[in-house]
């Protein structure tokens, strides 16, 4: 199996880290190097990936970047792969990281891959509901010509819990700096246009959830508006997202109805409207400005460089 190396951004990771870089230090297979690259953190996030005798490279906290920061990490990574994760997922089991890198040893023109993210124990219903919609059961590989995941979704990926090809990353000058989210569905973008292939490994298990406010919800997707705008030529190659966020709704809405949870009714439809402002207001923000951006935008530090 190919040797990887694993890169943990980190900033004051508290507890939840703790017990990240536990189960990490606890994989059947190792990484031959754990990186971590923290944001000068205040609490003892340093200390405990001391403890586990991770290296640990420090970075001032304003100059964290999605992408810049990542890419940062690439310079002297020696692997074959490298694996990113995110100091508050959880590896499931440990067969976790096995699981995920043996998907390239099997296809030589996968250059990117994803695990599947269960919700922590503490998930709310809407919080559940966004991982078993979004990460099913089934693993598939895909490219351009393959009819699924349709459209944008093909380039679904997310950083909590994903692989790449190293030369692949260094080939497209790695991921993009000063994005404001979605740095690795950009890769995964650039990987099907370069007809490579994006894997879905359903077996490589991580817990990654969030307990979003119906504020942060309206934040996140306002981002997310911003990113689809920016990078408008990845639905320009993909197709449009139109359409999709209907289909969460309601079945989030069914989710929580068969949960019989039904006190989150109204909070899971004040969750999708606000969802829906958030991401119409994101495509249009270059007629706020900065300053009205910032306020709507949950990554606001983005906006010190526009």
């Amino acid at each position: 199996m190919m040797n990887f190396t694993v890169v943990i951004p980190t900033y004051n990771g508290g507890e939840l880290w703790k017990e990240s870089a536990r189960r990490l230090a606890g994989q059947a297979l190792m990484p031959f190097r754990v990186k971590v690259i923290d944001s000068s953190s205040k609490d003892d996030t340093q200390a405990t990936a001391q403890e586990f005798n991770f290296e640990i490279e420090q970075i001032e906290q304003k100059d964290f970047d999605h992408g810049g920061t990542r890419s940062y990490a690439l310079a002297d990574i020696e692997t074959e792969l490298v694996v990113f994760l995110t100091q508050d997922a959880l590896l499931e089991d440990e067969k976790a990281l096995s699981n995920l890198v043996s998907i390239f040893d099997k296809d030589p023109e996968v250059v990117c891959a994803y695990g599947r993210q269960l919700p922590h124990l503490d998930a709310n219903p809407l919080a559940q509901h966004a991982r078993y919609n979004s990460y099913k059961s089934d693993s598939y590989v895909t490219s351009l010509k393959e009819d699924f995941p349709a459209g944008f979704r093909k380039a679904f990926l997310s950083n909590s819990f994903a692989a790449y090809r190293v030369d692949f990353l260094r080939s497209i000058g790695g991921f993009p700096e000063h994005l404001i989210l979605g740095e690795d569905a950009y890769v995964a973008a650039k990987a099907l246009v370069a007809n490579k292939k994006v894997a879905y490994v359903s077996g490589a298990k991580v817990r990654h959830s969030h307990n979003y406010s119906v504020v942060q919800e309206f934040q996140r997707y306002f981002d997310i508006g911003v990113f689809h705008s920016t990078q408008s030529w990845m639905i320009d190659e993909l197709g449009s997202v139109e359409g999709e966020g209907v289909k969460f709704a309601l079945d989030q809405l069914r989710y929580v109805c068969k949960s019989k949870k039904y006190t989150w009714l109204i909070s899971s439809t004040f969750a999708s409207m606000a969802k829906f402002i958030g991401y119409k207001l994101g495509k249009k923000h270059s007629q706020f400005g900065v300053g009205l951006s910032r306020k709507l935008s949950m990554y606001k530090s983005y906006w010190n460089r526009v």
